[in-house]
């Protein structure tokens, strides 16, 4: 029986030191993902060679047609590399969340401006839908990276409690 205690210890003491690793990497790797993935799709909008390129021409026509399409896309794209930077600088995380808003509502619009190029049927979205609606993972993922280092809230100077 004791060695069957030694190996469940053993078996703990391994499993906290993963976990303290784990737990000390995850959020400069969730800092580093989302630098790539901002970053990179953002560079491929500005080349117009990203895959939603169809899509975001869509929004452009529904809401800012008056701005000549390559300033555009250059600037959504140039936005989005941005968004990508600031999530690698601790210290940055209220701008980001500021820049993410405008950035999901143009990002969401699709789903309800140009339902015919997102959805198959009430509440079965089409590829194009389902790369928009998993968006919310990445929405969730920002607030968590952001206020993982932000100082906590503070009350109004005469504010009670």
């Amino acid at each position: 029986m004791n060695l069957f205690r030694k190996l469940n210890q053993q078996r703990i003491a391994r499993e906290n030191q993963l976990f303290s690793w784990l737990h000390r990497i995850s959020l400069p790797l969730a800092r580093v993902a989302f630098f790539a993935v901002f970053f990179w799709f953002g560079v491929l909008k500005i080349m117009e060679l990203s895959p939603s390129i169809g899509v975001i021409h869509t929004i452009h026509e529904h809401t800012a047609r008056f701005v000549p399409w390559e300033i555009y896309i250059f600037l959504f794209g140039a936005y989005e590399c941005l968004i990508g930077v600031l999530f690698l600088l601790p210290g940055r995380e209220r701008w980001v969340l500021f820049l993410l808003i405008p950035h999901v509502i143009t990002t969401f619009a699709p789903l309800l401006l140009t339902p015919k190029l997102t959805w198959k049927a009430f509440l079965i979205p089409n590829l194009i839908g389902q790369y928009i609606i998993k968006n919310l993972v990445i929405v969730s993922l920002a607030l968590f990276v952001a206020m993982a280092d932000a100082p906590q809230a503070r009350k109004p100077a005469g504010a009670p409690g």
